[in-house]
């Protein structure tokens, strides 16, 4: 994908892979901890492809000012560069309105062959709104989850969130991943970035040289 296109198209590797992952979110910025949780799904599930998927509006937050499209999907592209089995879908972009997971999913699942595997890779700090997402129980149906477990506690331990069915709280179970935590979020990274702070060790050179040149986050 171009730095300067806006468009990025669903890859032919992504349409050939068997065992397809999808990490969603702003991706604002987007940082090494989010290649980190990529990595760690892709060994752990066997996939073979990751699809990095940024929303045009999250639901849950739909009064943040994001920045632009074309600056996240060209962020996006500096961070994925050289990583093998990933690319960048620009389907929520797309479509305008609230980025809801489960119209990404349902589109994909035309877009693959019928005996792909879909894996959706979530955050735990997502579980406990989980059973709130629209038609929760149609996404652990298109898509295995994998919940990455940061905070380094026992993921069995943990408790299923409720106001689920019991098919959907066994999914999630079962896509458990304990994670070696990596300290790292894109809203402290935007706050480091509106001071001015440094940020090397979480941000490839790259894309933190792309953020400087534009002036992203930098407080006016």
């Amino acid at each position: 994908m171009a730095h300067s296109s806006v468009s990025a198209p669903l890859s032919d590797a992504a349409r050939r892979a068997g065992r397809l992952g999808v990490l969603g979110g702003s991706f604002d910025p987007p940082h090494l901890g989010h290649l980190h949780a990529a990595r760690r799904a892709r060994e752990a599930f066997a996939l073979d492809h990751v699809v990095f998927v940024p929303a045009a509006r999250p639901p849950h937050k739909p009064e943040r000012v994001l920045a632009g499209e074309r600056e996240r999907l060209a962020m996006l592209a500096l961070l994925l560069e050289g990583e093998p089995d990933t690319s960048v879908w620009d389907e929520e972009l797309a479509r305008r309105g609230p980025s809801y997971t489960v119209d990404t999913l349902r589109t994909l699942r035309a877009l693959v062959p019928t005996p792909a595997a879909l894996f959706l890779i979530l955050g735990e700090d997502n579980l406990p709104d989980f059973p709130r997402w629209r038609a929760a129980e149609e996404i652990v149906v298109l898509a295995q989850p994998i919940v990455v477990h940061r905070s380094g506690a026992d993921p069995v331990a943990d408790a299923a969130p409720v106001g689920l069915s019991s098919i959907a709280r066994t999914r999630l179970a079962l896509g458990r991943l304990a994670c070696p935590p990596l300290d790292v979020s894109s809203s402290e990274l935007r706050e480091e970035l509106a001071r001015g702070a440094e940020a090397p060790e979480r941000l490839p050179p790259k894309l933190l040289e792309y953020v400087r040149a534009r002036g992203l986050y930098r407080r006016a």
